[in-house]
């Protein structure tokens, strides 16, 4: 009878073990999607602010067309991603549309000076703190997520119940690059 406990009472601290292991994986796995959602809406604040930005300097400067379709169809794939490292592709994109954007309002002082365009930009460089903050945090439960998923003995845990690993979401440098405002 003795053993019959033995037995039971491995067998309950088995069961136990597993379910705090799975729970654990669950909790950051949570957390890790709800630190992307952070970035999905950070970003979204960024594309409702392009096409703002985009008129703004449309008004000054007419004939720059080509910047201003490049900069709505850069915008429009970044809207489109839907992994990490698409984003962040796309995300390099827009990055280097927008600079050539700012390239133009150079040439327009009185755009420059416009005060709509002045708040715009500072919305734009906010947008991008916020978007690099979410990164950071983003990566960060990946980080954690992943390392719990690979260590002994978690990792035949994870893998006999499908749990997946995340990708970072590792920015090209270009997006690194703040804008630059000048007011």
């Amino acid at each position: 009878m003795e053993i019959l406990y033995i037995i039971l009472g491995v067998v309950a601290v088995i069961v136990l073990w597993l379910v705090m292991v799975f729970n654990g994986l669950i909790r950051l796995r949570n957390r890790t999607d709800e630190a992307w959602s952070d970035i999905e809406v950070q970003l979204k604040r960024r594309y409702d602010l392009i096409p703002n930005l985009v008129n703004t300097v449309k008004g000054y400067a007419k004939h720059e067309d080509s910047v201003f379709s490049k900069v709505t169809e850069a915008r429009s794939h970044a809207m489109q991603a839907k992994t990490p490292a698409d984003h962040a592709k796309a995300e390099g994109m827009l990055t280097e549309t927008l600079k050539s954007l700012f390239a133009v309002s150079e040439n327009y002082p009185d755009l420059k000076a416009s005060g709509n365009f002045l708040h715009l930009q500072q919305e734009l460089v906010d947008a991008e703190d916020k978007i690099q903050a979410s990164r950071r945090f983003y990566n960060g439960n990946v980080r954690d997520f992943n390392t719990k998923m690979q260590v002994f003995p978690t990792n035949m845990i994870a893998s006999m119940l499908g749990f997946k690993k995340y990708d970072f979401f590792d920015a090209p440098d270009s997006v690194n690059i703040a804008l630059e405002v000048q007011f």
